[in-house]
């Protein structure tokens, strides 16, 4: 459904598009604004017809398809799938079901099976309990398919006309990413920025120059809208539009509403690198890197066999049947994910781990559920920066997923705080279905889809000056570090991590030379804390520890306090100096997370705060007052 409104207000699952003057940009081919609500995602696996199967190493499943095969069929007798299903008062007569090998995987052992039918959740479970009756099969799941995770619905100053008055998330002094300062230094330069969505539209007037042929790795044409279900080159977005029920009886049991198309991996893919100083539409982030379309997401969603290869596929890896990729990327996107509660598909981890091996690190969202990220795909997989987001006033956005997992935060939109300061803003296709050409207009969308490509994009411009890419544990910390405190409170019990994405600092940190101090007064290394707000999800394990400094006015009390999580702290206070268990000029060290030192006559100057692990601890927040 669209409706027309003046500077409209998104309301979830709603598309408003927004009448809103840009005259601007309309003169460089790109139309009114178009806003959409926030959406998460995954389709209901009932009604399932493909299937993961792991074998273990050596088996001879792995060399042998006829023996792959028999044992297929074996466990499909087995789950009673040989067998004919009469017609009840609840549902139809379904015929015998057999299963056979669909493709391999580029993960080790790992095999897509397909039913001759689509599945119920019994039969579902039947047949997967079964196939890890096999002493062959390490690892057994249905191939779930998961969904786009959004859409609401004296530095350089960019000449795109609608840069000022739409991308606050970009140069906002209290919420933005500190982009202006950080082209000073980078621009992301010869890095590949590889985005696993829903593609990205060919022709796009503000971002075809920036992007690198990828591939469509849907091996459905009901989910890519081609016809065929063989895997093409390019990644073109070709739209992901449903009609009403579309996607009911093979894609989910469930009866939904018609969708038009989000293209939303254009609008994530422009966030990192739009083009930038050309006089159209809007900017990106990294405007000087490439970005490269995998694409896994189409009409109902996506398989989690197509995404694990697309993952792998990005990096570098070998993917069976498809040619090499030569232009690997050194940084993944991946702004998908799950709607329900969801451990990491081990098929995911596997391809996760083998792109983190080939140099490529892979950044997520948090997720869309105001739920423990720890419990969402893709924040419940290790060896992932996970984003969580924000408004325009620096807090939580309401739908953010939360928690330990979640390593920093960037702008999302919330689209409470109205348009356009609710959302993010990017150039995309007009189209209802399938791409309209000459028909761009600006998009607002809202979510930690939209969080996650601000860090993706910061990845590249550290990766693009320093003189040895960062390992992704190296970017992790470094960008947790150099992040800007929330500008207000977080609440202790929804920690979104250790504040906004400050890509300026990480920049400086990243091609700064370490202090010699044989040469130099390096003085104490310390994040530094703004008065009155959290330094939130503070994590460690026993023994370890973190310093911070606070610039204190004298006479007044001064107070510094942790509190919440979970675990042991210890927390140690010195003037002018670093303080240690040892010595310092006062200390809280009682049991648990809640500790407090204050200063009754503080002089003027700097104050250093070392958090100790007295045993581990995480979710545990600190903050100085005065």
């Amino acid at each position: 459904m669209k409706k027309k409104t003046q500077l409209g207000v998104a309301i979830a699952g709603v598309v408003l598009m927004a009448s809103i003057g840009v005259p601007a940009a309309s003169a460089a081919g790109i139309g009114p604004a178009k806003v959409r609500g926030i959406s998460s995602s995954t389709v209901d696996v009932s009604g399932s017809y493909r299937f993961v199967v792991k074998y273990r190493a050596g088996a001879s499943e792995l060399r042998d398809t006829a023996t792959l095969n028999r044992g297929l069929g074996a466990a499909a007798s087995r789950a009673g799938l040989d067998r004919a299903v009469a017609k009840t008062s609840r549902s139809a007569a379904q015929p015998a079901a057999s299963a056979t090998l669909m493709r391999r995987m580029a993960a080790p052992g790992w095999n897509v099976i397909k039913t001759s039918r689509a599945l119920n959740a019994q039969e579902a479970a039947n047949f997967v309990r079964e196939l890890k009756a096999n002493p062959a099969v390490e690892r057994a799941e249905i191939d779930q398919m998961y969904q786009r995770l959004a859409d609401i619905s004296p530095s350089m100053t960019p000449t795109d006309p609608n840069y000022a008055q739409y991308q606050w998330n970009f140069s906002n002094a209290t919420s933005g990413v500190r982009a202006p300062q950080a082209w000073d230094i980078s621009q992301g330069e010869g890095v590949v920025v590889a985005v696993i969505d829903t593609g990205i539209t060919q022709g796009n007037p503000d971002l075809q120059n920036n992007v690198i042929p990828g591939y469509d790795m849907i091996s459905d044409k009901r989910v890519s809208r081609r016809d065929t279900d063989a895997r093409v080159a390019g990644g073109w977005d070709l739209g992901d539009w449903v009609e009403a029920n579309y996607c009911t009886g093979w894609a989910t049991t469930d009866p939904h509403a018609a969708e038009d198309s989000s293209w939303h991996g254009s609008h994530v893919s422009g966030t990192v690198a739009q083009e930038t100083n050309n006089g159209k539409g809007l900017a990106g982030l990294a405007y000087k890197a490439k970005v490269m379309p995998i694409r896994v997401l189409g009409s109902c969603g996506g398989f989690g066999s197509d995404i694990s290869d697309g993952i792998i596929w990005a990096a570098g890896g070998e993917v069976p049947g498809l040619p090499l990729n030569t232009t690997p990327a050194e940084v993944i996107n991946m702004s998908l994910g799950s709607r329900q509660p969801s451990s990491c598909p081990a098929e995911y981890q596997d391809a996760i781990d083998l792109a983190n091996s080939k140099g490529s690190i892979v950044v997520v969202a948090a997720g869309n559920s105001n739920g423990n990220a720890a419990s969402y795909t893709m924040s419940s997989c290790n060896n992932v920066i996970s984003v969580g987001a924000t408004g325009y006033t620096g807090g939580k956005a309401s739908y953010s997923n939360y928690g330990a997992r979640v390593d920093l935060s960037a702008p999302g939109g919330n689209g409470v705080e109205g348009t356009p300061n609710g959302y993010i803003w990017q150039v995309m296709n007009g189209g209802a279905k399938g791409p309209e050409a000459d028909n761009w207009v600006l998009g607002g969308m809202g979510g930690t889809s939209m969080a996650s490509p601000h860090v993706a994009a910061a990845v590249a411009m550290v990766q693009s000056v320093v003189d040895t890419p960062l390992t992704w544990t190296q970017m992790r910390d470094l960008l947790k570090q150099t992040a800007t405190p929330f500008p207000v409170a977080i609440p202790a019990s929804t920690p979104i991590g250790a504040g906004i994405l400050n890509i300026n600092a990480a920049l400086v940190k990243a091609t700064t030379p370490p202090c010699d101090p044989n040469v130099d007064d390096c003085g104490p290394v310390a994040t530094p804390l703004t008065n009155k707000v959290a330094v939130t999800g503070l994590a460690g394990s026993a023994g370890s520890e973190a310093v911070y400094s606070f610039q204190a006015e004298a006479g007044k009390v001064l107070t510094f306090m942790t509190y919440g999580g979970s675990g042991d702290v210890s927390l140690y206070v010195s003037f002018d100096e670093v303080p240690t268990s040892s010595e310092f000029d006062a200390k809280s060290t009682r049991a648990g997370n809640s500790e407090t030192v204050r200063v009754n006559k503080p002089v003027a100057g700097t104050y250093y705060v070392k958090v100790v692990g007295a045993a581990s601890f995480a979710g545990v927040s600190l903050v100085a007052r005065q």
